[in-house]
């Protein structure tokens, strides 16, 4: 539902007043911020937005309106099984799904996998931890990504491509990097994140 413009008007006012106090003003305040000759007329006004979530009722009596703690949105994204950070590795099918906050998503299709082994541990990607992949086909020189290497095997490094090589490099001083002809390479995502459980 769409507010009038005087709705309109009072939450504005009751958001930056809140900004600047740190609490939401008495409806007499806004009665005479408005110069308005009657609370209920404020009142009326408020239990509009309170009924469309715009403003909660707070804890304070003398002070009883608050701003609506925001929503946490969160999106099942699916844990497509393990990825390699050492050797490749097969790719497994979903095992399970994740709730993530939406601001963790990429922009396009999001999938997470499970990391084995320490050879991006310079990336801060350690072995149990889950990286959160945006699906792309193509990479930047220096990104993170989910290589499948000969059709079979997936391997997360970063992608160099040196004329018609790409290296898959490990983020580890004690590992080589991958230096394979590109027609047996394929990027499956970048990384965008890392979840890791303690």
């Amino acid at each position: 539902m769409g507010l009038t413009p005087r709705q309109a008007e009072i939450l504005s006012y009751i958001q930056e007043y809140t900004r600047t106090h740190g609490y939401a003003p008495t409806l007499q305040e806004i009665a005479r911020r408005f110069s308005l000759a009657s609370v209920a007329t404020v009142h009326k006004h408020v239990s509009r937005l309170v009924d469309q979530g715009r403003l909660a009722r707070g804890r304070h009596e003398h002070r009883g309106l608050a701003l609506p703690e925001p929503a946490r949105r969160a999106r099942p994204v699916a844990l497509l099984g393990a990825v390699a950070a050492g050797r490749p590795i097969e790719p497994l099918a979903a095992v399970e799904e994740l709730e993530l906050p939406e601001s963790w998503l990429a922009r396009g299709r999001t999938f997470a996998l499970r990391v084995r082994g320490d050879s991006m541990i310079d990336e801060q990607i350690r072995d149990g931890d889950v990286v959160i992949v945006e699906e792309r086909e193509d990479a930047r020189n220096g990104e993170t990504v989910i290589a499948l290497v000969d059709g079979e095997a997936v391997t997360v490094k970063r992608f160099r491509r040196d004329g018609s090589l790409i290296r898959l490099e490990p983020a580890n001083s004690r590992l080589a990097p991958l230096v394979l002809p590109e027609e047996r390479v394929r990027v499956q995502g970048v990384v965008v994140g890392v979840f890791r459980r303690f």
